[in-house]
């Protein structure tokens, strides 16, 4: 339940944060590509209409005299709709007057600076003489450059006689700007929308935690009622079988109704168990416990029962590894997949049981010699009452309960455990961060 949970929130906070981030991408995008046009639209209209109408020459025009004579605003080479009256430019170059730009209109003049004009507020900490021969000796035809505008200083329009530069220091504080507002809202929402998501998640997933919870009390419930009238008929069933044996009547009734109460007994005491560990436990209970002699002590549990079916428990286990858990928890663990090893090895191979520590990391690997697991059935083995072969009866006791109880122990101490099989050799392997 807490892995449903847990998916449901990552999906609900993973779309909310990729339309989040999409929508201020975009929107940074859009102002950086206006910025960008603006500029490149200031550079061709300054420097073709600044020659068409001879703008830069008009003495005071943009709050500057260069000494020249204005130009005649009557001349015959200009467009008769671009004629308002006698004593005002045309109203395109009105509309380029108001310009929120510092733009430098550079005179070229036998490959030097010549005059300088300046079109709105002149920053203090930029030099357009130096930028200007900077230009005419880096580039020697006639070229559009627009740096980047985030982090470049200028940007230019270069011509045989002329050069516009905009300066591009204010745009990129803008640019800058905009982008440290939209990270700062990106986690303002991030942190709003983990929130958010979590209580979505939570009232999707309520349902589904509400029957979850409703299945686990019962099968907890029945199988604390079963418990008692198993354990009267186990009892009788004991006293009956004393009794038989003397009158050797019934023999046989009397065994099966013990085999079958000893058969439902494991299988609801495998259910509590497992009921107990999907619950949690607390980690505050758990303790640092030799891990080393905890595998050992089991490996050396399990060698007769190994031996009789002609299998040898070979362990390489490194000494002293220590590690806080439930003791009782993990010499179950080590029993499930040593007695699982066993159930499907070969006669006459051996089961390797490994213990060692790598990258910070500690594992526990079952290796034996056997019928292979099916491709697919990897995760499906430690699923509660799953068996890979559909043919085999219950015969052995074995509920397919054992291997869901390890995955739920090992997922208690903060581990994952995978199964894998390859080259004639099955592997167990159980990993703790």
């Amino acid at each position: 339940m807490k892995e449903l949970s847990r998916k449901v929130f990552l999906t609900i906070f993973g779309i909310l944060s990729f339309f989040m981030l999409l929508s201020l991408v975009i929107i940074n995008v859009v102002y950086y590509r206006r910025e960008y046009e603006n500029v490149e639209r200031n550079l061709t209209i300054m420097e073709d209409r600044g020659q068409r109408f001879g703008l830069f020459d008009l003495p005071g025009a943009f709050g500057f005299d260069n000494g020249r004579q204005g130009t005649d605003w009557q001349n015959n080479n200009r467009p008769e709709e671009d004629m308002q009256n006698n004593d005002r430019p045309p109203r395109d170059v009105e509309n380029m007057m108001i310009i929120d730009y510092e733009v430098y209109n550079v005179d070229i003049v036998d490959g030097k600076v010549e005059n300088i004009f300046n079109i709105g507020n002149e920053s203090s900490d930029f030099d357009a003489s130096a930028v200007a021969e900077d230009i005419l000796k880096k580039y020697s035809n006639d070229i559009i450059r627009i740096e980047n505008l985030y982090i470049g200083n200028y940007s230019f329009n270069k011509r045989d006689n002329r050069i516009v530069i905009i300066n591009d220091n204010r745009i990129a504080r803008e640019l800058r700007g905009m982008l440290l507002i939209s990270i700062l809202i990106l986690i303002i929402t991030e942190a709003v929308l983990f929130f958010v998501s979590r209580l979505i998640a939570g009232w999707i997933t309520k349902p589904a935690r509400e029957a979850f919870d409703r299945q686990r009390e019962f099968i907890a419930d029945a199988s604390h009622e079963l418990k008692t009238p198993l354990a009267v008929i186990m009892a009788s069933a004991d006293e009956l079988k004393a009794e038989v044996d003397n009158t050797d009547t019934n023999t046989r009734y009397i065994k099966n109704i013990k085999h079958e109460s000893d058969r439902m007994n494991k299988l609801i005491t495998s259910l509590l168990d497992l009921s107990k560990l999907e619950e949690g436990v607390s980690k505050d209970s758990y303790k640092e416990e030799n891990l080393s002699k905890i595998v050992e002590k089991t490996c050396l549990v399990f060698e007769g029962v190994a031996f009789e079916q002609g299998i040898e428990i070979d362990t390489e286990v490194e000494e002293k590894i220590s590690f806080k858990c439930s003791k009782d928890e993990m010499e179950r663990l080590v029993s499930i997949l040593i007695d699982n090893a066993i159930k499907h090895s070969f006669e006459k191979t051996t089961i390797r049981a490994r213990l060692r520590k790598s990258k910070g990391a500690t594992i526990l690997e079952i290796i034996n010699s056997g019928d292979p697991i099916k491709e697919g059935d990897e995760e499906k083995i430690f699923e509660r009452f799953y068996r890979a072969d559909k043919s085999r009866t219950r015969s052995e006791n074995r509920y397919g309960l054992g291997l869901a109880i390890a995955k739920r122990i090992v997922i208690n101490h903060g581990g994952s455990i995978k199964a894998y099989s390859k080259e004639g050799k099955t592997t167990f392997r159980a990993e703790f961060k």
